[in-house]
């Protein structure tokens, strides 16, 4: 059987930190061949040269977005942009038969409505029916097939990940969810923001958007809501953690019903034993950001807690990797029928 052919794909909007570990992971993937990378910022200059990390690995220079340009050379296209940027591009990009890839929140919401209650008013609405949500392991199938993939929040893929099994089974009571969230900082983006300083962060530990104010809370209600059948209503609260990498969600649930570790230890095997990509941890063992960072892996653990008859839901992940580019680039093997791990196997980076 002959070697698939190498892909042509273009990051928009690759200086970020999504944006450069796309260009990290593209660069190394053997099926694929990135051909253009923009930045407003540093237009004309070589990306080797603004992030050291990939001299001798990535020869692109940063372009301005010509999308006109980047449809005539490439065949799949990332978006690793701010929200309202990807809308005003997507229609450009779809009419000229490309893919789209976003890794914006522009497209992850179906309901034009609940966008703009939490966003802006969306140009581009009539592609949110369209568009599939890029979480594998629940839309695998409609992956394949897509031409516009909205690759989750890293939030919502900790804890949809987490809870998938549970609501699916309806063994938990929806009303009383509560995730307890915590990130590094390379979340809060590249952008020079005084919370996210060194001095502000480091020997601390803070939450923030607290209240049910964080812009995840939809997406991850709408995507809860699909596995339960029916509306969920979710108390989040995200925190800030002084490392650059990682999430850890801790998350609650109220069980309807007694049930043993065996049991629920059998509904995520159900679900997740032929995963590539999620890691169920056997019992008694935590997951941690340091045995997940660098790569595309959750790490998933669970404990019953009898005195309040809840179960406790840990999940780990690399918010860069697994929470956006890492996925964003098993989404794409999937489009492109290739290997679903291809160029992400690595393990985690330790210590």
């Amino acid at each position: 059987m002959p070697s698939p052919e190498k892909v042509s794909v273009a990051v928009i909007g690759a200086s970020g930190y999504t944006g450069v570990e796309l260009a990290r992971l593209l660069s190394i993937h053997p099926l694929a061949r990135l051909v253009a990378v923009t930045s407003r910022q540093y237009a004309g200059q070589r990306m080797a040269t603004v992030f050291p990390s990939l001299h001798d690995i990535c020869d692109l220079s940063f372009e301005e977005s010509d999308i006109a340009s980047i449809c005539g050379r490439a065949e799949i296209i990332f978006t690793a942009v701010p929200h309202k940027t990807a809308m005003l591009v997507a229609s450009e990009i779809l009419a000229a038969g490309r893919k789209l890839i976003d890794l914006s929140a522009d497209f992850r919401l179906r309901d034009a409505a609940v966008y703009e209650q939490w966003y802006e008013p969306h140009s581009a609405a009539e592609y949110l029916t369209e568009a599939v949500y890029g979480l594998p392991e629940l839309y695998r199938e409609e992956i394949k097939k897509a031409r516009l993939i909205a690759n989750p929040g890293c939030y919502p893929t900790s804890i949809i990940l987490g809870l998938a099994p549970l609501l699916r089974a309806g063994i938990i009571d929806a009303t009383t969810i509560i995730a307890d969230s915590k990130s590094g900082t390379s979340g809060a983006g590249r952008g020079a923001v005084i919370s996210s300083l060194y001095c502000e962060v480091a020997d601390g530990f803070r939450p923030y958007k607290v209240g049910g104010s964080h812009r995840h809370i939809p997406e991850i209600e709408q995507e809860l809501g699909q596995l339960h059948g029916g509306a969920v209503t979710i108390t989040f609260t995200p925190h800030l953690l002084p490392i650059s990498r990682g999430i850890l969600s801790t998350i609650y649930a109220r069980l309807k019903k007694e049930v043993s570790a065996e049991q629920i230890a059998e509904l995520y095997t159900a679900m997740y034993g032929e995963e590539r990509f999620v890691r169920l941890l056997a019992p008694g063992t935590i997951p941690a950001t340091q045995y997940v960072r660098g790569s595309n892996y959750c790490d998933i653990g669970f404990a019953l807690d009898r005195h309040t008859g809840r179960i406790i839901v840990m999940t780990a992940i690399d918010n860069i990797v697994k929470g956006a580019s890492g996925q964003a680039i098993q989404n794409m093997n999937l489009l492109c029928g290739f290997p679903e791990q291809t160029a992400l196997t690595a393990p985690a980076f330790f210590p």
